[in-house]
């Protein structure tokens, strides 16, 4: 589970070196900030760990329906409070997963999906978004 480990870090590191202002820059259409990133990649470590592997509800872990909705920012939320709170859901998801096995199967609306698929799915999505978080902060860096 090194790997995964390797783009939470990334996933983390797109606050480094920017301000809490730059953080909620939007520079493209959609919500997606630098801030909104990292608070949707806690949104995915409680979906895939908390939620489906842990079979704790949705609900009662305050996620929203829809993914979209991870992506909105409050008021409170800062570049330290959004970071812990990513490394918190982290934590948890660790000592979730260390408590199955790579080939125990768990719900998805696709159909049932392994540990290990989870793991390979958790790699992509934050590969995927640490780039994205990649060229917003040097877009926001240019801008100084």
């Amino acid at each position: 589970m090194g790997m995964l480990d390797i783009q939470r870090a990334q996933i983390a590191g797109i606050l480094d070196n920017i301000d809490d202002a730059e953080s909620r820059l939007r520079l493209v259409p959609s919500r997606t900030t630098p801030l909104s990133l990292v608070k949707h990649a806690i949104f995915v470590e409680k979906v895939w760990f908390h939620s489906r592997v842990a079979g704790v509800s949705r609900t009662s872990l305050g996620l929203p329906d829809a993914v979209d909705d991870s992506f909105i920012l409050e008021p409170a939320d800062t570049i330290d409070t959004v970071r812990q709170a990513f490394l918190d859901a982290c934590e948890h998801s660790r000592q979730v997963a260390a408590a199955h096995d790579l080939d125990e199967q768990f719900p998805w609306h696709q159909g049932p999906v392994t540990l290990r698929f989870i793991y390979g799915h958790m790699i992509a999505e934050f590969a995927r978004h640490a780039g994205h978080g990649d060229i917003l902060v040097e877009q926001i860096l240019a801008r100084r």
